[in-house]
C-alpha cells in the first residue's frame, strides 16, 4: 500500500495542489488526506479515492488497484492517464458507438500520419 500514498503525494505535488486546497476542492480532510500519503491510512474508500483521481486527473483504476481493491478483468490499473480522462468524460457508450469512436480516431490518426 505504500505505492499508492507514494501515487496520491506524487500526484499532488505534480499538480501545484497544497493540502488545504485538496480538502477545499474535495471535501477530504487535509489531515485524512496528509495520513493517506504517509501510508499511515492504508486502504481509503473508494468513493475518497474517486474524488482524488478527479482532482488529480489520475487514474481512478490505478488507485483502486494500488489500494488493494479488486479492478475488473479487462480495465488495466495502469491504463494512460488521457484514456481514463476521456472514459470519464464520455461516460457509458453502446458497443456500436464504441466501434464507431474507434473507427473515428483511427481516421483521425491516419490523416494525421499522412500530414506529417
Amino acid at each position: 500500500m505504500r505505492d499508492l500514498a507514494v501515487a496520491l503525494g506524487t500526484d499532488r505535488k505534480s499538480r501545484g495542489y497544497t493540502l488545504r486546497q485538496v480538502e477545499s476542492a474535495t471535501g477530504v480532510s487535509n489531515a485524512y488526506v496528509s495520513q493517506l500519503e504517509t501510508g499511515k491510512i492504508k486502504t481509503p474508500s473508494p468513493s475518497t479515492l474517486h474524488k482524488l483521481a478527479v482532482l488529480y486527473e489520475a487514474s481512478y483504476e490505478r488507485y483502486m488497484g494500488l489500494a488493494g481493491y479488486p479492478v475488473p478483468k479487462g480495465t488495466d490499473p495502469e491504463l494512460p492517464q488521457a484514456a481514463s480522462q476521456l472514459a470519464s468524460r464520455i461516460g457509458d457508450v453502446s458497443p456500436s458507438e464504441a466501434d464507431a469512436l474507434v473507427d473515428y480516431l483511427k481516421f483521425l490518426r491516419q490523416r494525421s500520419a499522412e500530414g506529417s
